[in-house]
């Protein structure tokens, strides 16, 4: 396949209706290297993530262009024949997401199945070589590049201003991101495919329901086709509105683990879109930045923790016993994933003693 035939293609503009946006605070990373910067973009985050979980950030480094590749990439992979994509199906039921995901894999009602597929390339180093796709091996330089540049150039950024935030040294939480050490980061081309009037009512207007996402910062590219919403500290859900040359960011579990709940792991969903985009399949562009699996979740040592009685002495008390490791965690929740009824729509997972609900409404 010869590189011009990778073209984004978006068969529909943005909707036409006047949706219950939520109102997002935007981080221009372009502001990072300069004179009280980061200062600036610390205090802004630290608002946007203990009050929603969710914001945007622009000026990331990579051109549309490189942005548009990928996505034609991904959409390449997702047309695939369904036969030729299971052969490189990921290991689900050992909790792991490296490949392939098949499209109705999980019965969210009873007798109806899911509508969505996704394939991740995970970081690249030896520990997560896999067979891929033709489409996959033939651009899987740049695919390296992009990945890369995501994790060591675009997370480490809002992790760095994370540890501001909790008054750290700069490197405390991106010392827990290397990207050669063993985590499961991950790039995931997605497709939503779209349904029937009478199937999206069967779904109850849903395309994926509410959920934690179980690492530390989802990147979510920017798209036309709405149907992202964030449920807001009131308890209401809130469309996130696309906006073009921006990517979206929520925080994860092990955020909410080590601040003690501080910084909070947003619930979102994807919805059935708007009448004027319901007809077209929804693909998506999303990274999955992951802490190193051998990392505990234990709450973290920070003067700011401390202050604001987040992080007591029954912790140091605590401070030899065993406690939960990242990739435990991670896998424990995507086994969960395989093993639960389709009746048990409201659960709540527990290993080790912490805590996730999986499924809302």
């Amino acid at each position: 396949m010869d590189s011009s035939d990778l073209h984004r293609e978006d068969p529909v503009g943005p909707t036409k209706y006047d949706l219950d946006w939520a109102d997002l605070v935007t981080l221009d990373l372009s502001q990072f290297d300069v004179p009280g910067g980061k200062t600036k973009l610390a205090n802004q985050l630290n608002k946007a993530i203990q009050e929603i979980g969710f914001f945007y950030i622009s000026n990331v480094g990579l051109t549309p262009e490189q942005v548009n590749r990928q996505f034609a990439i991904g959409r390449k992979i997702l047309e695939l024949p369904e036969e030729g994509k299971l052969k490189h199906r990921a290991d689900l039921e050992g909790g792991s997401y490296n490949g392939y995901r098949p499209l109705g894999s999980i019965e969210i009602l009873p007798g109806l199945y899911d509508n969505v597929e996704f394939y991740n390339v995970f970081k690249f180093t030896d520990k997560y070589k896999r067979e891929h796709p033709q489409i996959v091996q033939q651009y899987y330089a740049e695919i390296e590049v992009f990945h890369r540049h995501i994790h060591e150039n675009v997370a480490f950024k809002l992790l760095q201003l994370v540890a501001i935030i909790l008054e750290l040294p700069e490197d405390t939480l991106t010392s827990r991101h290397a990207y050669e050490d063993d985590s499961e980061s991950f790039l995931r081309y997605m497709r939503y495919r779209n349904r029937s009037t009478d199937e999206n009512s069967k779904f109850q207007e849903l395309y994926l329901r509410g959920h934690t996402d179980f690492g530390s910062l989802t990147f979510v590219f920017s798209q036309p086709i709405a149907g992202l919403q964030v449920k807001t500290p009131d308890g209401n859900w809130k469309y996130v509105k696309p906006h073009p040359g921006s990517i979206v960011v929520n925080t994860a579990d092990c955020l909410q683990f080590w601040t003690n709940g501080y910084l909070q792991s947003s619930i979102h969903r994807v919805v059935v879109p708007p009448e004027d985009q319901r007809h077209v399949d929804r693909f998506g562009l999303l990274y999955f930045a992951r802490p190193t699996d051998s990392m505990d979740l234990k709450t973290m040592e920070s003067p700011l923790l401390r202050r604001l009685g987040l992080k007591g002495d029954e912790d140091e008390k605590k401070s030899d016993e065993p406690n939960l490791e990242v990739g435990e965690w991670i896998r424990s929740r995507i086994k969960k994933n395989w093993t639960r009824s389709p009746e048990d729509n409201d659960q709540t997972i527990s290993v080790g003693g912490y805590k996730a609900k999986i499924f809302y409404q």
